[in-house]
């Protein structure tokens, strides 16, 4: 963080200092809720938890070199206290952020957000110092903390934002105000929570509507919720996709051998060609959105089409590709799922396993509500039409749909089997793969199918294994 005096910390979010002898002294370390994080020059923000109070730290923190602690009441150690630990934290990410001068870049979509997210960050750090949202920490207490983490140094700041409700993403713009605002998608995603797309794209639009004059509202061609956003806004404009009309526009799109996508990149500064890292198809939207910010921002198509083919994954866990000596080759991206990022991840199996078999081990997809029938039975369906070699449905009730709407696609479905658990699947993998096979494994986090990939990854590290 930029340096701040407990004084000024404490003006700014409105609290009182206890067991402080010398309100000058500066925070000068990261502001960090984790106590295993507390760096010297710390400033700890004390927050209660189901399983843990933050306050019970408090000594321990202090001697590992927090200078004080953001807490709710005094705790013997020096402390600014206020009423509301959460609240506090935002507004001092505000402060921060006013003073910081950097070009604030804020993001949201039903998928691909954490991908897209990471694209940007490698594309602008090729330019100017840029922090951006580790993983998928975007909410009201991730974004704060990451905007907290920006120096004086920080040109760009790029921000990742959820929702799970109308208002959110304008609570959270409230916070860190951007100067560009980008939405990808409107899908599926928690739709149990907002209780249908028309409601997930007026919460997903908020991104929009705050941004100034001066700024840019950048948004996908290809999705009518998303371009319909244009009317939000009193910023400019700018489109991506593969929409002839898209400002920022992918001609030629095509997958490798190896299933990674590569395209011609169009901006109106000029055409460069891009072969991505990545996996996927659904990685082109993704770098076209990422493409479009760095347009913004100044950079020529040569130097972003550079930056995207050297782009790699930076979240764990998102279609992580690692080969065993043995030639199986694991898909791990079982850090989430919604139909959406299910549907690509399965077109990005089918690609890579060309003329290999191909597994799918498939969980559930929280947070869908009335949908969660059809949508689970139309992912195993998919399964079959994409001719994937066999189908592992792992856990209860909505693993059941998958299977059954595998099984009821054609005879191929009779290759599905559902198992209850994570260990079964493990075990069953374990007797049936065979070298050159292809596994994906994704399912909702609550699932926790990583286990699976890791188990899987753990029968091959006698070799050398090589992540691609």
């Amino acid at each position: 963080m930029i340096a701040l005096s407990l004084a000024e910390i404490a003006a700014v979010v409105g609290g009182q200092t206890y067991d402080i002898p010398d309100p000058a002294v500066q925070v000068t370390g990261p502001v960090v809720r984790d106590s295993r994080e507390v760096e010297p020059g710390s400033l700890f923000v004390a927050f209660v938890g189901e399983r843990a109070d933050g306050h019970d730290f408090a000594e321990a923190v202090v001697g590992a070199g927090a200078v004080a602690l953001l807490a709710s009441r005094p705790v013997g150690v020096p402390a600014i206290v206020v009423d509301d630990v959460q609240a506090a934290l935002g507004a001092l990410a505000r402060h921060v952020v006013e003073r910081l001068g950097a070009t604030l870049v804020a993001l949201t979509g039903s998928a691909g957000k954490t991908s897209t997210k990471d694209l940007i960050a490698q594309v602008l750090r090729t330019k100017a110092p840029t922090v951006f949202t580790p993983g998928s920490l975007n909410n009201e207490i991730g974004l704060p903390l990451t905007a907290l983490s920006a120096t004086a140094e920080t040109r760009f700041l790029v921000l990742e934002m959820g929702a799970r409700g109308i208002g959110h993403i304008r609570y959270l713009t409230g916070l860190t105000p951007p100067k560009i605002g980008l939405v990808l998608n409107v899908g599926t995603a928690h739709i149990g929570e907002f209780g249908g797309r028309e409601q997930i794209a007026q919460a997903k639009g908020e991104m929009v509507e705050g941004l100034p004059e001066e700024g840019a509202a950048i948004l996908n061609a290809d999705d009518p919720l998303v371009r319909a956003m244009a009317s939000r806004t009193k910023a400019r404009v700018i489109l991506f996709g593969e929409s002839d009309e898209a400002d920022v526009r992918a001609e030629n799109v095509r997958l490798t051998e190896n299933g990674q996508p590569a395209f011609s990149l169009r901006t109106p500064s000029g055409c460069s060609d891009v072969t991505m890292r990545l996996y996927g198809e659904h990685h082109v939207s993704n770098a076209l959105a990422a493409a479009a910010v760095a347009h913004e921002l100044g950079m020529s198509a040569d130097e972003i089409a550079s930056a995207l083919s050297e782009a790699g994954s930076l979240s764990r866990w998102r279609m992580e590709v690692t080969e065993r000596p043995d030639g199986v080759t694991v898909v791990n991206d079982a850090y989430n799922a919604n139909p959406e990022s299910m549907r690509a991840a399965l077109r990005a199996l089918a690609s890579m396993g060309k003329g290999r078999r191909t597994w799918a081990v498939l969980g559930q997809m929280a947070e869908l509500g009335d949908e969660a029938l059809a949508e689970h039975d139309a992912v195993g369906r998919l399964a079959v039409r994409l001719n994937v070699g066999k189908l592992v449905a792992v856990g209860g009730r909505e693993a059941s749909w998958l299977q059954l709407g595998a099984y009821n696609e054609g005879s191929w479905g009779e290759e599905s089997v559902h198992v209850s658990d994570a260990q079964a699947a493990v075990d069953l993998l374990r007797s049936e793969l065979r070298p050159g096979d292809v596994v994906l494994v994704k399912a909702s986090r609550s699932v926790g199918l990583e286990r699976v990939a890791l188990a899987l990854l753990s029968d091959g590290a006698e070799g050398e294994v090589s992540a691609r």
